[in-house]
């Protein structure tokens, strides 16, 4: 090799007593090369100053070595249209595909337009992670559309039967509801409201409200329809809903809202009304979003691991892409005690 030739990886085989193949193949990291060669490579490439050339390498395996991330739309008080649990979730999403050797393209959809046609073949990306749907029954139509064209695609949501659930991650619901109504019942709570639309709309709201349900049924406790409100996830929902339950005039001493914003508007109602969190009414929120420490009282909350969610999802699209068999991740919700659920700790 001339000095002022750049190397390629036949000079690495050369030096390694390689093919050229694997080279290429240890040097992507493809596992079928075993970890003695692969570090020879990668010392003899180092050596040579030698770089990848990505979209050389991504043209010959005829992929992107992309990833696209699509937001859908969610009604929010700002005018980012983002759920705010999905924005804690980008983090680590963003690092697990930087570690993985894969670049992220973010696109926020609107629920009206046709992001479910042909992304994946437009040669954008070689798998699509999907974050928030709106209204469920309109969605699972386009997530059919997705896996009959074989696209690969993950979805982060409540597992539903004959769906593709083998391309879902989501958190534990129906443990999360249990976990609350336990938690009010053990502070003595008897009459315990639900703020959320509990319907197949909405499955994870759903999943949520059954496991509250079987908590206070375990507990002998008569489950009140008169006690659930429906709401979506903001704060002027939860708020509305809460003025809605009083003004229903079923006697309550707890709210277990479908999500923190759900909480904190509900809050925000009880309050102007002249009612005292937790004295009057004990609360619990759903998500642990950073909103929930500067709640007042402090929220106590069903925390989702957002960190390990992003792993999970960048992971497992991964494993679709490569052609494996995946299963379905749940992963176990943490309940968080604040001062929202109990007696007052001093300086909340």
């Amino acid at each position: 090799m001339a000095l002022n030739e750049k190397p390629t990886s036949f000079d690495i085989a050369a030096l390694a007593g390689v093919s050229q193949p694997t080279v290429s193949r240890a040097l992507r990291g493809d596992p079928t090369v075993s970890a003695a060669t692969r570090l020879r490579i990668e010392a003899i490439a180092r050596q040579l100053n030698y770089k990848v050339d990505k979209n050389a390498s991504n043209l010959r395996r005829g992929s992107t070595n992309t990833i696209a991330l699509l937001f859908f739309e969610d009604p929010t008080p700002d005018d980012s249209l983002i759920n705010p649990f999905f924005l804690a979730m980008l983090g680590s999403i963003t690092r697990t595909c930087a570690s993985r050797g894969y670049d992220l393209l973010i696109s926020f959809q609107h629920l009206s337009n046709d992001w479910h046609v042909d992304y994946e073949d437009s040669r954008k990306a070689d798998g699509i992670i999907l974050l928030g749907y709106g209204d469920y029954e309109e969605y699972r139509a386009r997530l059919d559309q997705l896996a009959a064209q074989n696209t690969h695609f993950v979805r982060w949501g409540s597992v539903r039967p004959n769906q593709a659930a083998d391309a879902t991650v989501g958190c534990d619901n129906v443990r999360g509801g249990r976990d609350a109504g336990d938690h009010l019942i053990a502070q003595g709570c008897r009459r315990i409201a639900f703020l959320g639309e509990a319907s197949s709309h909405y499955p994870e709201f759903e999943d949520r409200y059954r496991g509250l349900a079987e908590a206070m049924r375990d507990a002998g406790l008569a489950v009140d329809p008169a006690l659930q409100v429906d709401a979506i996830t903001t704060e002027a929902s939860g708020h509305d809903a809460a003025v809605a339950l009083m003004a229903r005039g079923s006697a309550f001493d707890a709210i277990f809202a479908a999500s923190d914003l759900i909480a904190i508007g509900a809050m925000r109602a009880l309050a102007e009304a002249g009612l005292r969190v937790p004295e009057d009414v004990k609360i619990i929120g759903f998500d642990d979003l950073p909103a929930a420490t500067l709640a007042h009282p402090p929220l106590t909350t069903v925390a989702q691991d957002y960190r390990r969610a992003g792993e999970f999802l960048v992971d497992t699209l991964l494993a679709r892409i490569r052609g494996e068999t995946t299963e379905t991740a749940i992963l176990p919700p943490r309940l968080v005690v604040r001062a929202s659920s109990g007696i007052r700790i001093h300086g909340d």
